[in-house]
C-alpha cells in the first residue's frame, strides 16, 4: 500500500512541475462566426468551418442546407493573409472570393478581417474564431 501511495504522490509531483502546453493546431482550424456585409443572397451573418489536414486548408461556409464548400484556400504565413474561393450552388451559381488578414494571432479567439466579392456584389468580411 505504501508503494502505491508513493507512486501516486510521485506522479502528482511530476505533473505539477511540468509546464502546461496548449495545442490549438493550425491557426485557421475551427469554427468562425461573423458577418459579410451587404450579402443580399446569403444574408449578413456567416459561419465558417475550417480544417487543416497537414497539407491543405478545407472547409465550408454556412454548413447546413445551403452550405458553400471551399474550392480552394491559401494562407500566406509571412503576411498572415488568407484567400478563400467557394462556389455556392443554386439557381444562379455564385463564386465567392474572400481575402483577409488574421488579427490577434496569439489569441484563441483570433479574427480574420477583409473583404468578400462575387458576381452578386461585395462588402466587408469579419469573422472570429470560437
Amino acid at each position: 500500500m505504501r508503494a502505491l501511495i508513493f507512486v501516486v504522490a510521485l506522479s502528482c509531483v511530476a505533473f505539477a512541475g511540468a509546464p502546461a502546453v496548449a495545442q490549438e493546431g493550425h491557426p485557421l482550424k475551427g469554427s468562425w462566426i461573423g458577418t459579410w456585409a451587404n450579402n443580399k443572397l446569403h444574408g449578413n451573418d456567416v459561419l465558417v468551418i475550417m480544417n487543416w489536414d497537414g497539407k491543405a486548408i478545407t472547409g465550408m461556409i454556412n454548413p447546413g442546407t445551403d452550405d458553400i464548400p471551399f474550392k480552394s484556400a491559401t494562407l500566406d504565413p509571412e503576411k498572415w493573409t488568407i484567400r478563400i474561393e467557394a462556389d455556392a450552388k443554386g439557381k444562379a451559381p455564385v463564386t465567392y472570393v474572400i481575402e483577409g488578414k488574421l488579427e490577434n494571432l496569439a489569441m484563441h479567439n483570433r479574427s480574420i478581417v477583409g473583404t468578400w466579392k462575387s458576381q452578386q456584389g461585395s462588402g466587408a468580411f469579419t469573422i472570429q474564431r470560437q
